[in-house]
Formats: structure tokens, C-alpha cells, sequence
């Protein structure tokens, strides 16, 4: 029998108009300790975005993920960030912003 491995993830949101708050979940960051990994996975719908205002820039909503997709896995390209320890990269991640580009609160799991 496998021992279980505790994991955290927290759901990325854009918030289009940051002072309504509203937001659509657009993503997904998973950290494991013990697995030495973060993984960041991200999917926009952007008729869906639109449909909360027509003011948004997919593109660069599209590059800001990608480098989040960078610094999870500790690219180069990801900047200093991605140099961090894995458990610091994810509570990079994670931190409480103001932005168009928000996270949950992590959350955690048990898996096998």
C-alpha cells in the first residue's frame, strides 16, 4: 500500500474589473512537497471573459499565465522568481494580489 502525499492547489481567477470583483476561474496551481513539484495548467475562454467587459487584453492576460506556467516549473525564462525553492514558487504564486490576475486561497488534498 502507497503512502498518501499531501498536496495543495489554489484556482487562478482573472478579475477583469478588480473593484466589482468578480472573476472567472481560468486555471489551476498544484504543489506537491514531496513529488518536488508545482504545475500551473491554464485554459481561457474568451468569449466567456468578454462577456464581463470588452476592455480586456486576452494577449497579455495570456503572456502574465504563460509566465506563471514558467515559474512553476522553475524556467530560465520565468525570470528570479523561478530560481526560488519549489514551496517558495508556489507561495509566490499563491500570494494575495490586486490585479487583473488573482489565486484562491491554496487548499489542501490527499492523494496516492
Amino acid at each position: 500500500m502507497h503512502d498518501k502525499q499531501l498536496y495543495e492547489y489554489a484556482v487562478i481567477r482573472v478579475v477583469p474589473k478588480v473593484e466589482r470583483e468578480e472573476f472567472l476561474n481560468v486555471g489551476i496551481i498544484l504543489f506537491c512537497k514531496k513529488a518536488n513539484i508545482v504545475k500551473v495548467k491554464f485554459n481561457i475562454d474568451e468569449p466567456r471573459l468578454n462577456s464581463f467587459t470588452s476592455d480586456l487584453d486576452i494577449d497579455q492576460i495570456t503572456r502574465n499565465l504563460d509566465s506563471f506556467v514558467k515559474i512553476g516549473l522553475g524556467l530560465d525564462t520565468g525570470g528570479p522568481i523561478a530560481k526560488f525553492d519549489v514551496p517558495s514558487r508556489f507561495r509566490w504564486l499563491t500570494a494575495e494580489r490586486s490585479s487583473v490576475i488573482q489565486t484562491s486561497r491554496p487548499h489542501p488534498g490527499m492523494c496516492d
